[in-house]
């Protein structure tokens, strides 16, 4: 199902994203980042062989990643996030520009 917002391409070339997507909210834990992959990976319509091929890491580890395997390796989680146009910001929680919100 097509979602009716604007849509524009997305930078990592695997479908087209929102222009006005939501952040994914705090990220306590590996399912937190798991939920969060699958989230993203799904709404541009990609499979997670395709989706593995294109950060250069294997089904298996997407598959665990987005299960939340708590020992997966950060810098293939990062390869990950960078392919599907995900960011990770770490600020002190005494300065979370969030917490208003």
């Amino acid at each position: 199902m097509k979602n009716s917002r604007t849509e524009k391409n997305s930078e990592d070339g695997m479908g087209k994203t929102p222009e006005n997507m939501q952040p994914f909210g705090r990220i306590e834990t590996a399912k937190d980042i798991g939920q969060a992959v699958r989230r993203k990976r799904k709404e541009q319509g990609v499979l997670q062989e395709k989706a593995a091929g294109l950060s250069g890491v294997g089904t298996k580890f997407l598959s665990q990643l987005e299960n939340g395997k708590e020992t997966a390796e950060i810098g293939k989680i990062l390869q990950v996030l960078r392919t599907l146009g995900l960011e990770i910001y770490i600020f002190p929680r005494s300065q979370n520009p969030f917490k208003d919100q």
